[in-house]
């Protein structure tokens, strides 16, 4: 399996090559050059498969055994999966209604970025131990990125990681869980800014080459194809919890409604559908609502500034998986999506062509909550079920109860949970519910922290920049003192 830009600049990239590469050389991101495609046989012999065991054979089709060994792919997987909580490493809880919530979010962060974020560390250290060579990780984050990424690779010694975080804009729980992490490697920086925002120095970064290439620069966003990879299991995964039959022809369809931001997830399920899945994707949004506006108008602008809701880590006005999605949909046309997204870089309006809005409508369904809206499904999931949701979950649960109050659809249903309610005690408290504390989040309050502000005004490029910079002398000091 080789890889090529959205925008057509590079191709013939292995899976290693893909890993530690943010964007690609030309700005666009990394995508197969093929999408396989499974028969119903192949579907209905995965069926019984535990999430690990998708996560292999999916990981399989796109990583190259002369890379990594399926034995050992194997084995880097079941390592990933070793700090989770619940044995299924992927729960389904089966609420009243017809409500299907596929818990996302029992590993070590409370959020479902670690799963996908722990098989990249895994695939990350295979390689630097095989290269022998140290790599920076660069990472901007309206919450739970950030704090993934940071568990995946704290205190390695060949991986250093800066943190970019808008300050006092992610919830206490996510800050507490960056910045009480005082390894040598992990850099925390707090931005009196936005996650667009701080979006804008990092992509600054990584276009300059030249440095990126020097400081062995790389991004554990969902810029990074591994973790759209790992993250298409969740799909497979909650299609065979939820499917009312295996045996038809040919297989029935499930729907699965993934809360978005950035859009990797959604990226994640349209390529499980790509790859043969019989799915139906809505797209769920808080009032920072671009993707809903591109799904219904074609609208790909932006409106103002960020909103700050109380799904936080959705946060997000420029979605960059949707350039992945264009891509696919497109049929690969380089050309056509690198002057489309070389418009929206300069102008942030972008009104899509018509056949492409075509397309893009027919594959996704969505819609847009407000804050109002998350607190109600937080109550009456409660109410119904005694049963907590995240902000971000009651985003997609909000779209499930609006379907059963209009009767407009028989089809099974799996709403994604994308993190534990337990970071969100403010949310769960304005939705006038208990918030639950577990005690490694509530030792969180009592330990020290460190991060580095960024304050409006200051060139944070520079500054990031000098950071790196700081790391890789350091470096070199303790070789040559070894």
């Amino acid at each position: 399996m080789k890889y090529i830009s959205t925008r057509g600049g590079a191709e013939g990239t292995d899976f290693e090559g893909v890993l530690f590469s943010g964007y690609a050389p030309d700005g666009g991101l990394f995508m197969p050059e093929e999408i396989p495609l499974l028969d119903s046989n192949t579907l209905r012999a995965w069926s019984n498969f535990s999430y690990p065991q998708l996560v292999k054979e999916l990981c399989s089709l796109f990583i190259s055994p002369e890379l990594i060994p399926r034995q050992e792919l194997n084995d880097l997987i079941d390592r990933a999966f070793t700090r989770v909580r619940h044995k299924d490493v992927v729960h389904l809880s089966r609420l009243r209604n017809g409500l299907n919530v596929l818990e996302l979010w029992h590993g070590v962060t409370y959020a479902f970025k670690d799963l996908s974020m722990s098989c990249t560390g895994q695939f990350l250290q295979y390689f630097l131990k095989k290269r022998k060579k140290h790599i920076t990780i660069l990472v901007g984050t309206a919450g739970d990125t950030g704090s993934s990424a940071i568990e995946s690779i704290r205190g390695e010694k060949n991986m250093d990681i800066i943190v970019l975080l808008p300050k006092g804009l992610c919830s206490q729980m996510q800050e507490l869980q960056m910045t009480t992490v005082i390894e040598d490697n992990v850099h925390v920086f707090a931005a009196d800014g936005n996650s667009d925002e701080i979006d804008e120095p990092i992509k600054e970064l990584f276009t300059n080459t030249d440095f990126a290439r020097k400081h062995n620069l790389m991004s554990l966003n969902s810029i990074n194809w591994s973790r759209i990879m790992v993250q298409i299991a969740h799909h497979f995964y909650a299609y065979f919890q939820c499917t009312t039959s295996l045996d038809a022809t040919p297989l029935p369809a499930v729907e699965i409604v993934v809360p978005t931001g950035g859009g990797g997830n959604l990226t994640a399920g349209y390529i499980a559908k790509k790859m043969g899945l019989p799915i139906q994707l809505i797209a769920v949004v808080n009032s920072n609502d671009i993707i809903h506006r591109t799904v219904q108008h074609g609208d790909f602008s932006l409106l103002g500034n960020v909103q700050p809701t109380l799904a936080s880590a959705m946060d997000i006005q420029e979605p960059y998986n949707m350039e992945r999605l264009f891509w696919l949909l497109s049929d690969a046309d380089s050309g056509l999506i690198k002057a489309l997204m070389e418009q929206f870089c300069m102008s942030k309006s972008l009104k899509l062509p018509e056949e492409l809005h075509r397309k893009l409508s027919e594959v996704l369904s969505s819609c847009s909550v407000s804050d109002e809206d998350i607190i109600q499904a937080m109550r009456r999931c409660w109410e119904d079920n005694h049963y907590l949701l995240c902000p971000h979950s009651a985003v997609a649960v909000h779209y499930h109860y609006k379907q059963l109050e209009f009767q407009l659809s028989n089809t099974p249903r799996c709403c994604l949970a994308s993190a534990s309610a337990a970071k969100f005690q403010d949310a769960v408290l304005k939705a006038r519910l208990v918030p639950e504390e577990p005690p490694e989040l509530k030792a969180l309050q009592e330990m020290e922290t460190r991060s580095i502000t960024l304050t409006k005004g200051e060139d944070w490029a520079k500054t990031v920049k000098d950071k790196i910079e700081a790391i890789a002398k350091r470096r070199s000091l303790q070789k040559e003192f070894i």
